[in-house]
């Protein structure tokens, strides 16, 4: 039977501690590390993050569209970079949000949750706006194949609480966000202390009571929680943010680590990972 996400995503936060590295080559960066603006340079930068991250964090999360933007020859690089990190051991979260109906979703399924698929990741960002039902295969494809998915629900642009805070309109008394979640923990087998192979996306700038994520609503999920470091939030806000699910949270964080430079990458993410442990002693 193949291992669930969950689980592998358990041991990672347990050994290494919250801290995801986000691949994030904006070109202002990769021309600050010497690198060329060019799919070549992407590349390049993206497989020093893997080599610096490796031993230091458990989860790397690629931002696909700093490589979509040059087209075939940054898939490439993104296949490249997927491929090192995954080599490394390391969980590979593909920030992809993609969301749509039908085939449409089970070929971004096939995409990026299938063994041996040139971008295969271990999980995929996924937007629910178009119908939590249109992702129901995509996630049930995840899960047999032993992968993940995180499921935007509150994330960090205010202009989005609008939405996900709005009730549903079906008359139960709960908010898309909240409602999201819900979906999140049936489909993904989250339960109790027990760590599912569905997540949510809660950003750590976001406002989770506002836009009705309680903690019932969190139980037993995996949260990925972009906006620290570079955005405002910092590791000592994350017991504050997530309180008892604190152990549960995949803290991202991209500029503030990558801005090091290369040469400084490895000290920067010890550097961050460090402040984080600081945490989980308290």
């Amino acid at each position: 039977m193949t291992a669930g996400f969950g689980g592998r995503l358990r041991t990672a936060l347990d050994t290494y501690g919250p801290l995801c590295v986000g691949i994030d080559p904006h070109i202002s960066l990769v021309e600050e590390w010497g690198l060329d603006a060019s799919a070549a340079g992407i590349c390049e930068f993206g497989l020093r993050v893997v080599e610096a991250a490796s031993g230091r964090v458990g989860v790397v999360k690629p931002q696909v569209a700093f490589f979509e933007r040059f087209g075939s020859a940054g898939f490439a690089a993104l296949e490249d970079v997927l491929g090192a990190a995954r080599d490394a051991g390391l969980v590979v979260i593909a920030d992809a949000k993609r969301g749509d109906i039908g085939s449409t979703m089970d070929g971004y399924a096939a995409a990026w949750l299938s063994a041996g698929s040139p971008l295969e990741a271990d999980a995929v960002t996924l937007n629910p706006f178009l119908g939590a039902d249109s992702l129901r295969d995509t996630l049930a494809s995840a899960l047999a194949a032993g992968k993940g998915a995180f499921v935007l629900a509150a994330t960090s642009n205010p202009e989005a609480h609008v939405l996900q805070g709005a009730r549903v309109a079906d008359g139960a008394d709960e908010t898309v966000a909240a409602r999201v979640a819900r979906d999140a923990a049936a489909a993904g087998g989250a339960s109790g202390e027990a760590l599912g192979s569905i997540g949510v996306v809660v950003g750590a700038t976001a406002d989770r009571a506002a836009v009705g994520l309680t903690d019932a609503a969190l139980e037993g999920l995996p949260i990925l929680a972009p906006g620290f470091g570079a955005q405002g939030a910092e590791p000592n806000d994350l017991r504050r943010l997530f309180g008892r699910f604190c152990g549960n949270v995949v803290a991202s964080e991209s500029r503030s680590i990558l801005s090091a430079g290369p040469d400084r990458l490895a000290a920067r993410i010890e550097e961050r990972a460090g402040l984080y442990a600081e945490v989980n002693r308290d």
